[in-house]
């Protein structure tokens, strides 16, 4: 490989692992602050670069909510390959006590991204429809797949046949993001693990499980 090539690549090296540092401090300023009380100075200051530096990475503050938005959902992705692996192979109940075992121990291990999820779609909501459309599309697909392990429950008969899967899904998830914010509040008295796992039983065996006789 020549000089300039070698150069070329190293730059787009270190401009890779740039664009990561920035998007780990946004993504615990903007959970511990907000989105609307963080500016980029904020954010600038916060990794010791200058804000003409920040702007050429992210040219609004905007684009950076919308690439940690990615970020976070690139994880969680990640979070879930050895389950989707074989999950196929498990009982809806099983299923269910992965999907929301490891839901809440993703949450649990990284604090500051369910945190900024829920930071962002409180804020976004009322005023930035394009970042709240983006927490809504990601937010969606993880209650789609969550929808369709109760649906598939409902089918084998594990599962009452009461309830909308997909509504149901959606308030599960939704609940384990506002456990995480609740627990946050009361993060002196309250751990989140044994919470979210009080909760992993009563979905699985009390709430959603079908009633015999």
């Amino acid at each position: 490989m020549g000089k300039e090539p070698a150069k070329r690549e190293l730059k787009q090296e270190r401009s890779a692992r740039t664009r990561v540092d920035i998007l780990e401090a946004a993504i615990t300023l903007f959970a511990k602050r907000g989105f609307l009380a963080t500016t980029m100075a904020d954010l600038a200051r916060a990794i010791h670069m200058t804000p003409g530096a920040l702007y050429w990475h992210f040219p609004a503050k905007e684009d950076l909510l919308l690439a940690a938005i990615d970020e976070l959902h690139q994880r969680y992705v990640i979070a879930f390959e050895p389950l989707f692996a074989h999950y196929r192979s498990l009982s809806a109940r099983e299923q269910l006590l992965a999907f929301t075992r490891r839901t809440h121990e993703f949450l649990g291990e990284h604090r500051e991204c369910g945190i900024f999820f829920g930071m962002l779609a409180a804020e976004a909501a009322d005023s930035n429809e394009r970042v709240a459309e983006a927490i809504r599309e990601k937010l969606g697909l993880y209650s789609h797949i969550l929808g369709g392990i109760l649906r598939h429950g409902q089918k084998t008969g594990e599962f009452r046949q009461d309830f909308d899967p997909h509504v149901a899904a959606q308030g599960i998830f939704g609940g384990y993001m506002g456990a995480l914010m609740y627990q946050n509040l009361f993060r002196t008295t309250l751990d989140y693990d044994p919470m979210a796992a009080a909760l992993d039983g009563l979905l699985a065996n009390g709430a959603l499980a079908r009633k015999d006789g």
